[in-house]
């Protein structure tokens, strides 16, 4: 089964910002990836608003959407008490909706890493105790 791509904010800003720290591992994780990346409308949000609040074109986050590079994999009406759940048990961090989004999706593709600038995480378990495979910047 081929591994599938979740992916979070920090990925989608580091590429569309040539002045983000991590734009050149961005684009190169980006290059070796099949798409669809999945994310979830909650990542789409946060990422125009990262975006725009660098400076950069938010719109260009919706394009890839529309090109295929991105494809919404989560209802968040259906999966609201998984989401609740999860939440709950990480509120001391706090784990926000986009990160909540983000587990599920892993626990819903268990072929799958979840590609981050994020390190919240290296402490999220999808299934209550697994660890989520990650792709990471090196040194983080």
């Amino acid at each position: 089964m081929t591994e599938r791509t979740i992916v979070d904010a920090g990925p989608l800003v580091a590429l569309l910002n040539a002045h983000d720290i991590h734009h050149a591992w961005a684009r190169a994780e980006f290059g070796r990836r099949e798409a669809p990346f999945l994310v979830c409308e909650a990542v789409l949000s946060e990422a125009q608003h990262l975006v725009a609040r660098g400076k950069g074109n938010p719109l260009l986050v919706l394009e890839m959407l529309r090109r295929g590079a991105l494809s919404v994999a989560l209802s968040v009406e259906d999966e609201a008490e998984r989401l609740l759940a999860l939440e709950r048990t990480y509120k001391e961090l706090p784990m926000s909706l986009a990160d909540a989004c983000l587990v599920r999706l892993a626990e819903l593709h268990p072929h799958s890493r979840v590609f981050t600038t994020d390190s919240h995480f290296r402490v999220y378990r999808r299934n209550k105790r697994q660890l989520i495979p990650l792709l990471v910047p090196s040194g983080m």
